[in-house]
């Protein structure tokens, strides 16, 4: 387990410095700048002492190595957008508030999700199966952000329940959490099912039936537990996707999160801060993968380990 653990931290540097590479180029490969004279037109001194002042006069690869060498020191710069803090501290001011309604997003779509696919699966073909199965669908196809316009048409400008946007209130959790749980909810309702089905066909099942096991003691006691191992794989990653917040969510609800300022930070090409959230993503999605291989240990007895891979 140890060597395994050490392996996977060593793979993960790797991908993190491949990922600070990738990401620091295609910022540079991209025309304009942050100080681009077209949006903001300065003398040619005081444009380059701009430049100098950040560091941005240098030559590519040398801005990159003094980057990651800041970065390991827990140094990520000062955001273009913000100049007054750091981008730690912009970081940590705009990052709860996604971090909030992401954990209630997960806690609604994981737990619905999973009540679906096992109600879905255990009355396979009938009517609440073909009804799960068409909300799970209308769930992927329709985009968030159609959803979340009409949600503030009908219930915040006609109705009046509901108001447009903004933070910091309960009624301002709920039209957010509903647009931003469809997708989330649709696919933990699919691969349940999906899952589910193929563990009450198992011959274990039928094994426990045989017995005169009740149906509810078979499903949570076998049928769940397996059910669950082919899932932590597809939805363990989802979870870093969510807490980095979302674009469209954000930005339509007034919600002053990671997921609105990172886009503000494309537009202002603000690079500090778009390398300090790519590299936040990579670690939460490196960090999500291992702990996901370690809850297969705890979910089947029957999973090792070792530092090869998975035995």
């Amino acid at each position: 387990m140890t060597r395994y653990i050490l392996g996977r931290i060593g793979g993960l540097l790797i991908a993190f410095v491949l990922v600070s590479m990738i990401t620091f180029l295609l910022m540079h490969a991209v025309p304009g700048g942050p100080f681009d004279e077209t949006k903001q037109p300065l003398p040619p001194e005081a444009k380059a002492n701009i430049l100098r002042k950040y560091g941005l006069d240098k030559p590519i690869w040398e801005q990159y190595l003094r980057y990651m060498w800041n970065a390991v020191h827990l140094d990520f710069g000062i955001p273009f957008q913000s100049p007054t803090e750091t981008v730690t501290g912009l970081i940590a001011r705009v990052w709860p508030p996604t971090l909030q309604l992401a954990g209630v997003v997960i806690l609604v779509s994981y737990s619905l999700g999973l009540v679906l696919g096992i109600v879905a699966a255990i009355y396979q073909n009938s009517w609440i199966d073909h009804f799960v199965t068409l909300m799970a669908t209308l769930g992927f196809a329709v985009p968030s952000f159609v959803v979340a316009i009409w949600m503030i048409l009908i219930f915040a400008v006609s109705l009046h329940w509901l108001p447009t946007g903004g933070w910091g209130k309960p009624e301002h959790y709920i039209m957010p959490v509903f647009v931003y749980s469809l997708a989330p909810t649709a696919m933990v309702a699919r691969y349940t099912r999906v899952n589910t089905l193929e563990a009450l066909h198992a011959d274990y099942v039928r094994t426990a039936r045989a017995k005169g096991l009740k149906r509810n003691m078979i499903i949570f006691r076998h049928v769940l537990k397996n059910a669950l191992i082919p899932m932590i794989t597809v939805l363990g990653p989802k979870i870093p996707d969510i807490a980095t917040g979302s674009i469209f969510i954000e930005a339509t609800f007034r919600i002053p999160g990671l997921g609105r300022y990172f886009v503000t930070s494309t537009w202002n090409r603000d690079y500090p801060m778009i390398m300090a959230t790519m590299l936040l993503a990579a670690f939460l999605w490196g960090i999500t993968y291992i702990v996901t291989d370690i809850l297969y240990t705890f979910i089947d007895p029957r999973v090792r380990l070792t530092g090869r891979g998975n035995s």
